[in-house]
C-alpha cells in the first residue's frame, strides 16, 4: 500500500509568524515541511536561507525538505545541512557534477534529491538512482507560487513512477505546482506519492480541513 506524504510549502506562509505557521500545519497533519530556496539567479525570485531553516528547525520534529532553486548548489548543501534539513535537492541545471552533489548532501546526513522543471528531460535519472532518496517533478515552473498545474506533468510522473518501480530503489516522487483537493488524487493515480502544496493550503482559514480533504482525495486513488 502506498504511503503518502503531504509537504506544505512555507512560501505561502505568513513569515511575520512562521514559528507559528509550522506548527499549526503539522499539528493539522502535515508529514514534512517543504522550505522553497530562491536565489533570482537560477529563478527570478529571491526567498529564503539557511538561517531561516535553522529557526523554524525547533518548532517542528517532521522533515524539513529543503528544495534548492538556485545556482551553483555546492557551496550551499553544507550550510542547510548544518541549519537541520532532512532531505535536500537540487535541479540538474544548478551542478557541474550531479554525481557529486548528490554525494555531498548524503555525506552530510541527508537525504538526496534531484528536481525536474516541466521541460526538463528525464535522462540524467538513468545514472544516478542508486544516490537518490527523491525525485521531485515540477508541475509548474519554478520561481513563484500560486501557478497553476500543468497537465503534461502527469505522463512525466508515470514514466518516473515506472523508472523507481523498475529500479527496485525505495525513492519518494514528489510534485509540487499547482497541487490541491481537487486535483491531488490525479496525481497520485498517475504516480506520485509526495504532494508540495502551498497556497492551497497556508492560504486557507483551515489548515486540517485542507490536508484532510486532500488525504480524503488520497483514499480514493
Amino acid at each position: 500500500m502506498t504511503t503518502y506524504r503531504i509537504a506544505p510549502s512555507i512560501l505561502s506562509a505568513d513569515f511575520a509568524r512562521l514559528g507559528e505557521e509550522v506548527r499549526n500545519v503539522v499539528a493539522a497533519g502535515a508529514d514534512m515541511i517543504h522550505f522553497d530556496v530562491m536565489d533570482n539567479h537560477y529563478v527570478p525570485n529571491l526567498t529564503i536561507g539557511p538561517l531561516v531553516c535553522e529557526a523554524i528547525r525547533p518548532h517542528v520534529q517532521v522533515p524539513i525538505d529543503v528544495h534548492l532553486m538556485v545556482k551553483p548548489v555546492d557551496r550551499i548543501i553544507p550550510d542547510f545541512a548544518k541549519a537541520g534539513a532532512n532531505i535536500i535537492s537540487f535541479h540538474p541545471e544548478g551542478s557541474e557534477h550531479i554525481d557529486r552533489s548528490l554525494q555531498l548532501i548524503r555525506d552530510h546526513g541527508c537525504k538526496a534529491g534531484l528536481v525536474f522543471n516541466p521541460a526538463t528531460p528525464l535522462h540524467v535519472l538513468e545514472h544516478v538512482m542508486d544516490k537518490l532518496d527523491l525525485i521531485l517533478l515540477m508541475s509548474v515552473n519554478p520561481g513563484f507560487g500560486g501557478q497553476s498545474f500543468i497537465p503534461h506533468t502527469l505522463k512525466k510522473i508515470a514514466a518516473v513512477r515506472r523508472m523507481i518501480d523498475e529500479s527496485g530503489s525505495d525513492i519518494m516522487l514528489q510534485v509540487d505546482g499547482g497541487v490541491k483537493v481537487d486535483n491531488i488524487r490525479e496525481i497520485a493515480a498517475a504516480g506520485a506519492d509526495t504532494f508540495v502544496a502551498g497556497s492551497a493550503i497556508f492560504g486557507k482559514p483551515d489548515y486540517k480541513a485542507v490536508i484532510d480533504a486532500m488525504r480524503g482525495e488520497l483514499a480514493l486513488a
